[in-house]
């Protein structure tokens, strides 16, 4: 199904801490300990193409209603998918932002590539406010996906990707690595800095492990995540790699790259969805009860109807 595109925004409801706690609990004392029967597809669903109209789409993530943003980086734009079917542009130009994710506040946060920065923004009246810019006193290569803690902290990766709007030098950091911003805002740390080229990250929602693709090396890791931020505990997760990731309230996990690869908490793979499209960039939950997958490959938004159901904004 093709959409016409409107510019309506599409502008979530903004959530209280207080909601946030209440939504970590259910989420944690609602899992599904087991899988679905069937697997974690709806039976004889099938990938739905919803619109086409973009040059390249990533950074999915849903609000607290269940409306999916969606960048379409080369346009310079944050889209909504909302819940009523309906397309919108939320913000254009949006600092050529590729990967998002929504606070328990409901801020949408993106890493804006064009100038290497990560954004804040406040939906309600689209004002941003830069996060972060650099560190060690040098510009970030280019925050490219994130993950946002129950408690507020913000992890995310800078893998270096030239890019042809950039009118600077080579790459600006020593290295490729994974930072944590603490929830208070007051210090950058790097967390991981022996990746290849880290790209796509997800944690579980009780904030204990954190999931890291090292794309160029086809390699996921766990991580253990520690109570001041840092990461202990790596292990190999997957041999694959992966552009972006999301979890479901099972503890699955999926990777993109060749449509959408699911592999279970313990590395093993249990599914592999299809998507007619040459890249699959990224994939989060979304809808009204949180049981749609929605994936951005290529030119395209498509979905996918789930017997299970996501566990956060991604």
């Amino acid at each position: 199904m093709r959409s016409p595109l409107n510019h309506l925004p599409c502008v979530p409801r903004i959530r209280t801490a207080a909601a946030a706690v209440v939504l970590v609990s259910f989420l944690l004392l609602g899992s599904e300990a087991l899988p679905a029967e069937d697997g974690i597809t709806a039976p004889g669903a099938k990938v739905q193409t919803l619109a086409e109209e973009f040059k390249f789409t990533e950074g999915p993530a849903a609000d607290a209603e269940g409306n999916v943003f969606f960048t379409d980086q080369p346009n310079d734009r944050i889209l909504c998918w909302g819940v009523d079917g309906k397309l919108s542009t939320f913000m254009q130009p949006c600092g050529r932002s590729n990967g998002l994710c929504f606070d328990a506040k409901g801020n949408l946060w993106a890493c804006a590539d064009e100038k290497n920065e990560l954004w804040c923004i406040d939906p309600s009246d689209k004002s941003k406010t830069v996060v972060v810019k650099e560190y060690g006193g040098k510009l970030l290569n280019a925050p490219n996906d994130l993950w946002i803690r129950p408690d507020g902290g913000v992890y995310f990766s800078d893998p270096f990707y030239k890019r042809q709007y950039w009118n600077r030098g080579p790459q600006e950091q020593d290295g490729q690595c994974v930072y944590y911003l603490g929830a208070d805002r007051k210090k950058l740390v790097r967390v991981a800095d022996d990746l290849q080229q880290p790209n796509g990250l997800i944690g579980t929602p009780d904030g204990k492990i954190l999931y890291i693709a090292d794309i160029r090396a086809k390699k996921t890791y766990a991580y253990n995540v520690q109570p001041n931020g840092t990461l202990a505990g790596k292990r190999l997760f997957c041999e694959l790699g992966s552009d972006g990731m999301t979890i479901d309230r099972q503890g699955n996990v999926y990777l993109t790259g060749r449509g959408v690869t699911v592999f279970d908490p313990s590395g093993k793979q249990i599914e592999q969805i299809d998507v007619d499209a040459r890249w699959t960039a990224n994939v989060c939950f979304g809808g009204k009860d949180g049981q749609t997958l929605f994936i951005t490959a290529s030119q395209g938004l498509y979905s996918l109807r789930m017997q299970v159901k996501g566990a956060g904004s991604q």
